[in-house]
């Protein structure tokens, strides 16, 4: 038993591990790559800065007090514009000429770093990396550097950056486990626990203390060794297990890393394995509980031998006995009555055989029968027991022993006198002292007097409170196998977060190449000369909508249920919002001869207007989908409710219905009814993100459908505070504004997909604009010069290893001017476009539909007019 004990504890702890390794090998991957991306994001403007020819002109000659300022200011601007921490200006000899933290009390400017790592190589190798605490600051970060050459190629000093990693700490300390990072020579730098900041995971070489003494990597920090123990018996596919005595970790932790690309640092993970071991205390346990079982079993089987030839002789006896006793059960009664018409020498014999105590009265309430089992269960002495006895003196008897419980004697037999007389049918339990428990059974006589009999049911009793102790037992089964299915619950919530970072991932993926699509299909009609390959066109451009729409719902779910989803509940006008989802679909149901039709309000609401507008247009999409004549409507109406006014909007259709059965199913993603148009019967995501929606924002969702006459599918929306909406500027007419204002606009184009950048330059074209350039990043950089900026700038976000708006950074810097800017993306990262929102750019999701894009630019060259008028 011992030794299937002691696999079994090790087999679930080995598989228990594994599976806890490559769960946490994927977030230590998650995590080694969002910081790999930070040092990668900052890499190049070194190297970029070096190529500027003031940097160049203020280290080939002396500078005055003037012309560091304007160094000063020109680094200030760049960090700014980058975001890193801070950038330096060295010149050969290691001493500090300008730097962006030039107004802070303790600036880099005049101070000598000639013996940091990231000078020596830049001045030695051409650029230069070095972690430390930052000797002027105080504050730890990772500098890039990077030699900047005059025209000869001679080496007159360098440009220093200083990425803050600390930020990675506070994104680290969401997690549960222990996050670490390393240097080459195993010093632990970043720490999501301030406890494990600076310590070593193996003692420094002579040459390395050296190094680090000279180079002050550390500053004063104190570098103490880690004190652990790692364990060779037990171990997962990607890590070790380890014991930590210093700092002190109460139980044992499953040890990953892995080495970041680039350099020599690595990334540490330490997770609790608590539940590994508990998983295998459990199966040591129930193997040792199979062995007890099968133990049990054998001597359950050998005592079942032993019974067996017993029980076949008795089975013939036992038969007998109980037809005996159901016979018996069967005449006891009118036993009884005869012997009561028959006593005349008070101990019956006929009442001998019954295990029951019987007793037996007259009218006059005297003893007329009795049987032995009845002087047995109260013990009478026989000078009581004789015909002709009162039962009073009986009952009286027992009393003064307390066997008629406590308070007053005379009542308590008078009580019984009573219910003797009145001559009704009793059935009731009593327990004595000695822990008896008797069934009393009273019937009254054909010709007056009284019978009552005396059952002991002590063993049915105990029976009871057996089986009440096994329900208990259970209860308490019960209870412990609901705990490990919230564990169950717990593991699987943890897979569907994985599950959805991956839908996330492989949506942005195919949203990239989907883009260039949809562009070159907006383009065929116009060199298309035939009626057959029009409708074609129009076929592809269809067939990649439903794939766009498909990308986009499976990213928006996957944003919901990940928490990733922005929303803004504020107040707003309700016509507005009715407004847009009228015009936005009135035209597609005139199409399909479809009257649409919407009831204006004037209330003013509580919600996400954008969250909100796409239920209504998912309403609206599916009514036209599955309605082919007559009207929809949309519109509104009051409820009340005990927590405050809500309104309904409602969208009625006259399609043919939903049957009752599918009413909840038509929520569930991929559900789709077949009644829909044969070229569009939808994605089936609609609903399923109209469901979460709602779920997100709070608000009921609701549907109500006749088979036959059509369908009301519903949204329930608090009411907000009308002196809270300010009144909206009445925007200018489009027949009172000029022509196109795309027409012969400049716009330059910054893309690195060659595909999407032919495709769109091609559609900017044929809209009439200007496009001098259409090329990635360093193409744009190395064509801006002060005076040829155009008038729009469509800028991707992620070229390369480049960041967008870094970019737009520099190109304005060198043109001397900030010309307007649309930032397209194939991620919906909300804090992006919030940032975008509040620098007043214009933002589009990849893949960019042609008519908003279009739309985007008119209107940002009409805000452009309209603010150069005012």
């Amino acid at each position: 038993m011992l030794l299937s004990m002691w696999a079994a504890s090790h087999i679930a702890l080995q598989t228990s591990l594994q599976k806890e390794s490559q769960g946490v090998q994927r977030q230590l991957t998650l995590y080694a790559q969002a910081m790999v991306q930070r040092v990668d994001r900052y890499r190049t403007l070194p190297k970029v800065l070096a190529l500027d020819t003031e940097l160049k002109n203020a280290l080939s000659q002396p500078l005055s007090a003037a012309d560091v300022d304007v160094i000063n200011r020109k680094l200030e601007l760049a960090n700014g514009a980058s975001h890193s921490s801070t950038l330096t200006l060295i010149d050969k000899h290691g001493m500090a000429l300008a730097s962006s933290n030039w107004r802070d009390a303790r600036s880099n400017v005049g101070e000598d770093y000639s013996f940091r790592p990231y000078v020596t190589q830049a001045l030695s190798q051409g650029s230069g990396r070095f972690y430390g605490i930052g000797l002027t600051t105080g504050l730890p970060g990772y500098f890039l550097s990077q030699a900047i050459r005059a025209d000869d190629g001679t080496v007159i000093g360098l440009i220093a950056i200083k990425i803050i990693l600390q930020e990675l700490e506070g994104e680290w300390r969401q997690s549960p486990d222990i996050v670490l990072a390393s240097d080459e020579n195993g010093v632990l730098f970043l720490a999501n626990r301030d406890e494990w900041r600076y310590g070593l995971l193996q003692p420094l070489s002579a040459k390395a203390a050296q190094h680090i003494q000279d180079t002050q990597q550390y500053a004063d920090q104190t570098l103490q060794a880690l004190s652990y123990r790692i364990s060779p018996a037990a171990q997962g596919n990607e890590g070790v297990l380890a014991s930590f005595s210093q700092p002190k970790l109460s139980d044992s932790v499953l040890w990953l890393r892995t080495n970041l690309p680039n350099s020599a640092w690595q990334l540490h993970l330490l997770h609790d394995i608590t539940q590994s071991q508990a998983a295998s205390r459990w199966a040591a346990l129930s193997a040792g509980g199979l062995w007890l079982a099968a133990s049990l079993l054998v001597l359950y089987i050998r005592q079942r031998q032993r019974l067996a030839s017993l029980r076949q002789r008795s089975r013939k006896e036992l038969e007998t006995v109980l037809n005996q006793h159901a016979q018996e059960l069967r005449t006891a009664q009118d036993g009884i009555v005869q012997a009561a018409k028959q006593a005349d020498t008070g101990l019956s014999r006929s009442l001998q055989h019954l295990p029951q105590g019987v007793v037996v009265v007259d009218p006059l309430l005297r003893l007329v029968a009795w049987n032995s089992r009845y002087v047995e269960l109260f013990r009478y002495p026989p000078s009581l027991m004789r015909v002709g006895q009162p039962i009073e003196a009986l009952i009286r008897h027992n009393a003064k022993r307390g066997l008629l419980g406590k308070g007053d004697v005379d009542r308590a037999v008078q009580r019984r006198l009573e219910h003797l007389r009145s001559g009704n049918a009793h059935l009731h339990e009593s327990a004595k002292g000695d822990g008896t428990v008797l069934e009393i059974r009273g019937n009254p006589l054909p010709d007056g007097g009284f019978v009552t009999s005396y059952a002991d049911i002590t063993s049915y009793k105990n029976t009871a409170r057996e089986l009440r102790n096994l329900a208990d037992t259970l209860e308490q089964r019960i209870a412990e196998r609901t705990h490990d299915l919230a564990q169950a619950k717990q593991e699987a919530e943890r897979a569907n977060r994985y599950k959805t970072r991956f839908v996330a991932s492989a949506v942005h993926d195919l949203l990239q190449p989907l883009n260039a699509a949809r562009i070159f299909t907006s383009l065929l009609p116009a060199h298309l000369h035939d009626e057959a390959g029009r409708q074609l066109a129009q076929r592809v451009d269809k067939s990649l909508a439903s794939q766009d729409a498909i990308l986009t719902s499976l990213l928006d779910i996957s944003r919901m249920e990940s928490g990733q989803l922005e929303v803004r509940v504020r107040d707003f006008a309700l016509s507005s919002l009715l407004e847009v989802v009228h015009n936005n679909f009135v035209l597609q149901a005139e199409h399909e001869g479809l009257l649409l039709h919407s009831v204006p309000s004037r209330l003013v609401v509580r919600s996400d207007e954008a969250l909100l507008r796409r239920i209504l247009q998912n309403f609206v999409s599916n009514a036209i989908r599955y309605s082919r004549t007559g009207r929809i409507v949309v519109g509104c109406r009051r409820e009340s409710r005990p927590h405050g006014d809500h309104i309904r909007i409602e969208v009625h259709d006259q399609g043919p219905g939903i049957p009752a059965a599918l009413q909840k199913e038509v929520f569930e993603e991929f559900r789709r009814l077949d009644e829909g148009h044969a070229d569009d019967r939808g994605t089936g995501l609609g609903l399923a993100i109209v469901e979460r929606l709602g779920k997100l924002l709070g608000h009921e969702i609701g549907l109500r459908s006749t088979l036959g006459k059509g369908s009301v599918f519903w949204v329930s929306v608090p009411l907000g505070n009308a002196a809270a909406v300010a009144p909206a500027l009445q925007e200018p007419s489009p027949s009172t504004r000029s022509d196109s204002p795309l027409q012969g606009a400049a716009v330059w184009y910054v893309e690195d997909d060659p595909a999407t950048r032919d495709a769109t330059c091609a559609l900017l074209q044929r809209w009439g604009c200007e496009v001098p350039l259409a090329a990635n990043a360093p193409e744009a950089l190395a064509f801006a010069q002060p005076g040829n900026a155009p008038q729009l700038v469509l800028l991707d976000v992620h070229l390369g290893q480049l960041y967008g708006p870094d970019v737009y950074a520099q190109l304005c810097e060198r043109w001397g001017q900030q010309p307007p800017v649309i930032l397209l993306t194939a991620e919906g990262d909300s804090t992006l476009r919030r940032q975008a929102a509040e620098r007043g750019w214009g933002f589009l999701a990849k893949p960019v539909r042609p008519p908003a894009l279009r739309a985007l630019m008119s209107q940002t060259f009409l805000r452009g007019r309209e603010g150069g008028d005012s």
